[in-house]
């Protein structure tokens, strides 16, 4: 009775219980042999549809070429080959896989592996980001453990803290800066991520501190990062210098188009031209009550004669004006009213018999002696 073939029976075994992804393929391609994990990772479906045609059809279309290359340069190649490629999963969607295989004359055969390669990639990118980030961006990455101990100082950004990269490793984060300046720090050591923006000998910093836990959730290192915002800062700084200048500027406008003059001895006047708003008449009653405690006036003529229109709400600003003067002891006179304007007061409604008025800027002043002048009688 004929013996069943050992060597067959231990390459079943084997590619039935091996948990790595193996196979055995013809020179052009088509899969002989192969593992139950292979078989598990890409599909039953998947490779028996494709044998013949071995793994090529499972392979994404932007790296088929590749593998077609590498595949048809093995036959010729001392070293075995090693390729990254996505393949077709039994999922339906594309893994990274890296793919190994040797040419051996003596079987006329191709023996190959294939191992799951996403974390190593991933990995990989990850490194390459870091890389970039670290080389390009004005930025401090840092380290410690737990003790307070670096283990990781780098970053472009180090020199514009007059620092090398690497200079703090082996050194305690604690004993190099004070403990108010560790207090973020010690909060990131407890769990907690911590943002902040402080400079440091001119150097503007924004800084994270993240904390980095294991699967139990304790607290295993902190990492640093540190942004040098100071061209942003310096910019930002530039703006608000602008935008104080353009107040003051803005404020000084103000001032020279309503001017507070002292026409007589104890007699004010405030010609109004143009747009008579709430902002302008609040810089108006400021500037007019001041003026009139300082020079002690008994009359405040405001002079309408530049402003050709007048609403509900600028006839209550002169109200509220003429009645604040009053408060301080002098006599609000309103010269200059444009008919236009009368009218518009009287369609409005707005009550100014109470306020002393006169045609023009001359008769108001002319008044405003007779009533001295009586008085000083």
């Amino acid at each position: 009775m004929a013996q069943p073939c050992s060597t067959t029976s231990t390459l079943d075994d084997f590619l039935l219980h091996c948990t790595d992804m193996v196979f055995i393929a013809s020179e052009g391609g088509a899969l002989h042999r192969t593992s139950s994990a292979l078989t598990r990772a890409l599909s039953s479906e998947l490779l028996d549809a494709a044998s013949q045609a071995g793994l090529a059809p499972l392979v994404y279309a932007d790296d088929r070429r590749a593998f077609d290359e590498a595949w048809g340069r093995l036959r010729g190649a001392a070293e075995p080959m090693v390729l990254d490629l996505r393949l077709k999963t039994a999922d339906g969607s594309f893994k990274f896989f890296q793919c190994t295989a040797r040419w051996v004359p003596e079987k006329g055969e191709v023996y190959g592996t294939l191992r799951d390669a996403e974390e190593r990639i991933r990995h990989d990118i990850q490194l390459k980001l870091f890389k970039a980030i670290n080389d390009n961006l004005p930025v401090c990455l840092w380290a410690i453990d737990t003790r307070g101990v670096f283990v990781l100082h780098d970053g472009k950004a180090l020199a514009a803290a007059g620092l090398k990269p690497g200079q703090f490793l082996g050194q305690n984060m604690f004993d190099i800066y004070p403990e108010e300046g560790t207090r973020e720090l010690r909060k990131a050591l407890a769990g907690t991520m911590s943002y902040f923006v402080n400079e440091i000998d001119g150097v503007h910093w924004a800084a994270w501190y993240l904390p980095i836990q294991n699967e139990r959730g304790d607290v295993t290192h902190v990492a640093g990062i540190s942004l040098d915002i100071t061209p942003e800062k310096r910019t930002e700084q530039e703006l608000r210098a602008k935008l104080d200048l353009i107040q003051r500027q803005q404020q000084v406008i103000r001032s020279l188009s309503t001017p507070i003059i002292q026409v007589w001895d104890r007699v004010l006047t405030l010609p109004l031209v143009g747009m008579f708003d709430s902002a302008r008449a609040a810089d108006v009653m400021e500037g007019v009550l001041r003026e009139v405690v300082r020079t002690q006036a008994r009359y405040t003529i405001l002079d309408l004669t530049g402003i050709e229109a007048m609403d509900t709400g600028t006839a209550d600003h002169l109200l509220k004006l003429a009645g604040a003067i009053r408060l301080l002891g002098a006599e609000a006179i309103i010269t200059g009213i444009h008919p236009a304007i009368a009218q518009t007061i009287v369609g409005l409604g707005v009550d100014l018999s109470s306020i002393e008025t006169r045609s023009t800027l001359r008769q108001g002043l002319e008044h405003c002696i007779r009533r001295m002048s009586r008085e000083a009688s």
